[in-house]
């Protein structure tokens, strides 16, 4: 292996140094064709390569050949990617679509089917006719919505106001019953008072029947005699009763002690008397 780093270097016979050419072009222009340079990428959506059947998934890092292209999008530069396949080393390309902010795939693999993608292709290629139809039948639905949703409100309204009037019905219902109870019970109440007025003045006859004699004399109590004799006897038995009856105990709460029993006696223990 030769030095990288020499002084002389070899020439072979044949070299003519005549026959190189050198283009020159003016400067700040560039060169014919597309310009072309090597980036670092992530695959920008999931695809299948068409010849192998590989698949690579979104994110997939890839050292890619940036081309720019001709075509614009109002002024916007349309980049193209080449890249390869992993498992065949066959060629992708896709581009960019700035129209509707994403990537398009051109050759070399499929992309993969995405839910989320189906109505913004359908919306890109249908017609104005298409497109029209669509409006007015979005327009047509918007209507029937908004006509089921007066509906719905007018059904609520009537079943609040279904629902107030059974409240006032049910308040008044039970206005009238409270006011007929009301009325019932002064009724019961005033047969009760006059039944107790009924059994006080039964009672008040009975007790007078009871003080009266048979000839129709009302019985006179001890002490109610118009004599003196009477007055004196039962003054004097009052004051000899009064003079007999002791008077009652004064209450005391001091504790009484039990006086023990003599068991020893019971037992045949004689205690000795004690000499002091």
């Amino acid at each position: 292996m030769s030095e990288r780093k020499v002084l002389t270097k070899y020439y072979p016979p044949d070299f003519d140094p005549s026959k190189i050419t050198r283009a020159r072009r003016p400067r700040g222009t560039t060169p014919p064709g597309p310009k072309v340079q090597t980036v670092r990428l992530m695959a920008p959506f999931s695809m299948k390569c068409t010849a192998c059947g590989e698949y690579i998934y979104k994110g997939r890092k890839f050292n890619a050949r940036k081309e720019t292209t001709d075509e614009k999008y109002y002024s916007i530069s349309i980049f193209r990617f080449y890249i390869r396949c992993t498992r065949c080393s066959g060629e992708i390309t896709f581009k960019t679509d700035p129209k509707n902010m994403d990537y398009t795939c051109e050759r070399g693999a499929k992309r993969n089917f995405e839910i989320w993608r189906q109505g913004g292709e359908g919306e890109a290629k249908e017609t104005d006719e298409e497109r029209l139809d669509r409006l007015e039948r979005e327009e047509g639905e918007k209507n029937a919505m908004e006509e089921l949703e007066a509906k719905v409100h007018s059904a609520k309204e009537d079943m609040a106001v279904a629902d107030a009037l059974d409240e006032v019905r049910t308040r008044n219902a039970r206005n009238e019953r409270w006011a007929g109870a009301k009325e019932v019970g002064d009724v019961v109440e005033e047969q009760i008072d006059e039944e107790r007025r009924r059994l006080e003045r039964e009672d008040e006859e009975l007790a007078r029947r009871a003080f009266m004699t048979e000839t129709g004399e009302k019985v006179r109590r001890i002490g109610e005699g118009d004599g003196d004799g009477g007055d004196g006897a039962e003054g004097g038995v009052a004051k000899t009763a009064g003079e007999l009856m002791p008077p009652p105990p004064v209450p005391t709460f001091k504790r009484a002690v039990k006086k023990k029993k003599d068991l020893g006696a019971a037992l045949g223990i004689k205690k000795k008397p004690a000499l002091v």
